[in-house]
């Protein structure tokens, strides 16, 4: 298959410029209509203020993800830059480190646990049992280091929880969980803090018999939830607090492409419908704003997605073989949990329909579904490399059978990273117009109707980058998770097409918008967030 005629076959995947302005603007109608109406999307969230990066404290912080659960106790140091007992990070063990010049925050006995499927599809009674135990684990690990440096053993230990998953809360403590989505079963309207101390507490019940645990059950404290957050929500918090915000700089909002994909914003009060403003406090009533948890990856931001006919056959075979079909359109297209899978359908569908193999002599691999995770096409297939390099990739990854007289060429397997690549950067362009629609929602910019024509080869946007100009305003976004992280060229991509939206279709050209890494952001902000907590109520 010749390079021109593959390029033609996945035309459908490319997305022009102009094409990309109207998605963003459409967006930013969607989002507006979205905030305005009664639904699961737009949820509002007890946070009306971002974090100073003055913030103290050591918190547990827990961290459920789609695909993993993390535990940790995280220390907060704000503007002093150094914990009461003197030591250094590299005094205590079990520890990563994070220092900033603002805010700087270190994370110890850190433990991680992959989320399996047969968890996933347990009881959220089951679930949350094992989840108790895990966090038991790493309270042990504490108390134990504790007792042999003599240092103090709380009783009760604060508890901040980042949640990636849909919920409804009435205070920073509380919260109700909706549908997961993601491969879990837990049904809605649960008591997310309940189950966490239930399961908890049926940890703490075992440890006094089970010899696992190395202190003994008199000595294991009590948790108190203090705050919990959406993912998205606890990576804003994170970055606000160890960026130091400037007249002319501000984290605008945060976005998470993992596993899923959501955002999140502060956004008005008087843009919300009425029945997402009643929180418990009354400081919400008085605020100008809210952060919001924007659940951008459900169905209500289809229609831009499929009015501007950006939804492929491929996304239609993927979307029918999901559990919930047409519940998470734009996850389906930029995110981690379907990538690979979407690989899969594309490659299928050009090796049987266009290069005419017969389906017995297709690799095996290639016709089971969700046989290609993403983690592999990134690893394996996306990033540049020699074709004898990429051919040898294939052949290990995708081995042909051993009764097929078919084999993989140079030729063939370039296919494999063309699609690869192309499915990034399709992806890449839809979070970059989704966050491009989000700000213009929220006011930070101002889109117009049609973009405007630059000389070829122009980039005031990256001039600006260069110079410095003063009198730039710099919108920075909070951004995390393993796809945009680690799939080759997902982030540069986004920055790119952000920088070609804000260079020919917003009005202040002197506004730039920066995507930055915020590095464990779900474990720092679900800690900053209980600080914010416990501050409040001294």
């Amino acid at each position: 298959m010749l390079s021109r005629e593959l390029d033609k076959y996945l035309n459908s995947l490319v997305i022009a410029d102009e094409q990309l302005h109207r998605l963003a603007c459409q967006f930013s109608k969607t989002f507006r209509h979205l905030a305005l109406t009664p639904g699961n999307q737009f949820l509002p969230t007890p946070v009306a203020d971002l974090p100073t990066g003055s913030e103290r404290g050591r918190f547990l912080a827990i961290d459920l993800g789609g695909s993993n659960l993390r535990v940790g106790l995280v220390e907060l140091y704000g503007a002093a830059g150094r914990s009461d007992n003197g030591r250094t990070p590299s005094q205590t063990c079990l520890e990563s480190s994070i220092e900033t010049k603002e805010a700087p925050v270190r994370v110890t006995f850190e433990r991680s646990w992959p989320i399996g499927d047969h968890l996933k599809m347990n009881k959220a009674d089951d679930l949350f049992a094992w989840i108790g135990d895990c966090i038991a684990k790493v309270v042990a690990d504490i108390i134990t280091f504790s007792l042999h440096y003599n240092e103090t053993v709380s009783r009760e230990l604060a508890l901040g929880i980042t949640f990636s998953f849909p919920m409804i809360q009435g205070s920073l403590a509380e919260a109700t969980v909706m549908p997961m989505g993601k491969g879990f079963a837990v049904a809605s309207n649960v008591d997310l803090p309940k189950l966490v101390l239930a399961g908890y507490e049926t940890a703490r019940h075992k440890a006094s018999i089970n010899t696992d645990y190395p202190v003994p059950i008199k000595r294991l404290p009590s948790l108190r939830v203090v705050a919990i957050a959406n993912d998205t929500v606890s990576t804003l918090a994170s970055l606000a607090y160890s960026t130091k915000n400037f007249s002319n700089s501000k984290v605008a909002m945060a976005m998470i492409v993992g596993t899923g994909t959501n955002a999140t914003i502060p956004i008005r009060l008087v843009d919300l419908h009425a029945s997402k403003t009643i929180l418990e406090s009354s400081q919400f009533t008085e605020s100008r704003s809210i952060v919001v948890n924007t659940e951008w990856s459900i169905n209500g931001t289809f229609p831009p997605l499929r009015d501007l006919d950006f939804i492929t056959k491929w996304d239609k075979l993927l979307d029918e073989g999901c559990e919930v079909p047409g519940f998470q359109p734009l996850e389906q297209m930029t995110s981690g949990r379907y990538l690979g899978e979407l690989v899969r359908i594309i490659l299928l569908d050009i090796f049987t329909k266009e290069l005419k193999i017969q389906p017995c002599e297709i690799p095996t691999r290639l016709k089971e579904k969700n046989s290609l995770t993403t983690t592999l096409v990134a690893t394996a297939f996306a990033k540049a490399q020699p074709k004898a390099r990429l051919l040898a990739q294939v052949q290990e990854q995708l081995p042909s059978s051993s009764t097929s007289t078919w084999r993989w060429t140079a030729e063939t397997a370039e296919i494999v990273w063309s699609v690869a690549r192309i499915v990034q950067i399709r992806a890449s362009s839809l979070i970059a117009a989704a966050t491009t629609g989000l700000l213009d929602f929220s006011g930070d910019l101002h889109l117009r109707n049609r973009p405007i024509e630059t000389t070829k080869g122009e980039n005031r946007v990256g001039k600006e980058r260069k110079s410095q100009v003063n009198d730039t305003h710099e919108l920075i976004v909070a951004c995390t998770g393993g796809t945009i992280n680690l799939y080759p060229s997902y982030l540069e991509t986004c920055q790119e097409r952000i920088d070609k939206l804000l260079q020919t279709g917003n009005t202040h050209q002197n506004t730039r918008v920066t995507l930055r890494e915020a590095s464990n952001g779900g474990m720092i902000g679900a800690a900053v967030l209980a600080a914010t907590a416990v501050d409040a109520c001294l």
